[in-house]
């Protein structure tokens, strides 16, 4: 079973930029655009795939979620597939801010499960570019308490800049940075970051504040202040900003119960056995390569299935690989 490579799904954004199209190689008039769902099995949004290799392969035109359901453990690994079934667990973006996005929260299983019936949100970002004085917003700077937060939330701004913004804290963003956001930490993207986001495949975000922006219509976005009460951790951690090691080939960045994720630097050949029953997703974030007999360049991403998931790397390359 070699790897797959899917369309990917381009959103455009009120907040979106002009990176993602450029990074992937893609000619396309579409404005704005603010995500590309690499690999999704979101119902509407289901990646379909494009491209593995093969001769009169009967594969190309399927979407994730048929795959899964004709190979199973073979393509997911036994103890995902036990877990999920035809769901595939990840949902993998590149995101590029022009603006602010929304400070959010997402509800973690529990409460996800009893509100929505679904899965709830931990997910993590790799910045791959970041202009000079843009923001990482994550965490909270200093303790509050559920009621303190209400009425930072709901007072009204002063000169475009609300209380709520004085709690949450804020970080320089530089390429390379890690931020873990486990279910429950406020967060949110600042103006000007281009990168990675490996989350939960849930699209459960309650909005909090949203910098007084409006949408096409001119109307401001629906914010879910009581929703998020429930939801926001309120611990305060003393930091926010995960460490990896960076001079290593193979540097493990998160390893939660949702993902496994590591970097992966290559230069003319590796092999790289993540030692999991589970799938590989491959994102390239420099250069090109070949990986157990496809061809994968900057932007792209590959599926390896779990029944061949030894990466076999030839070439000079950077990558993030998502495990479970």
């Amino acid at each position: 079973m070699k790897p797959y490579k899917f369309q990917p799904y381009l959103r455009t954004m009120i907040w979106g930029g002009y990176q993602i199209a450029p990074f992937k190689g893609i000619f396309t008039a579409q404005p704005n655009i603010g995500e590309s769902w690499e690999i999704s099995s979101v119902p509407g949004h289901e990646s379909v795939a494009v491209e593995r290799g093969i001769i009169g392969d009967v594969d190309l035109g399927l979407n994730l979620i048929q795959l899964i359901d004709k190979y199973k453990g073979l393509l997911v690994g036994d103890r995902v597939y036990k877990k999920f079934g035809n769901k595939f667990p990840l949902l993998v973006k590149f995101i590029d801010s022009r603006q602010d996005l929304s400070v959010q929260v997402h509800p973690d299983d529990k409460l996800a499960q009893k509100r929505h019936g679904c899965m709830g949100k931990t997910e993590m970002w790799y910045v791959l570019k970041a202009d000079v004085g843009s923001k990482i917003y994550s965490g909270l700077n200093r303790s509050i308490t559920p009621e303190e937060y209400e009425q930072l939330a709901t007072a009204p701004a002063v000169n475009g800049h609300s209380p709520m913004q004085d709690v949450i804290a804020t970080h320089e963003a530089h390429q390379g940075d890690l931020y873990f956001l486990p279910a429950g930490r406020l967060h949110a993207i600042g103006a000007g970051n281009f990168l990675v986001e490996i989350q939960e495949s849930s699209d459960i975000t309650y909005r909090v504040y949203d910098f007084g922006r409006v949408d096409a219509q001119g109307k401001p976005r629906e914010l879910h202040i009581e929703q998020a009460k429930e939801a926001i951790d309120y611990q305060v951690w003393p930091e926010y900003r995960t460490s990896y090691d960076s001079t290593k080939p193979t540097s493990e960045l998160i390893h939660c119960p949702y993902f496994t994720v590591h970097r992966v630097v290559v230069q003319v050949a590796a092999q790289v056995d993540l030692h999991t029953d589970s799938f590989v997703v491959v994102v390239c974030l420099w250069g090109e390569a070949n990986i157990n007999g496809i061809r994968v360049k900057q932007g792209e991403t590959l599926l390896v299935p779990a029944s061949e998931n030894v990466l076999y790397i030839f070439g000079n390359a950077t990558f993030l690989t998502a495990t479970m």
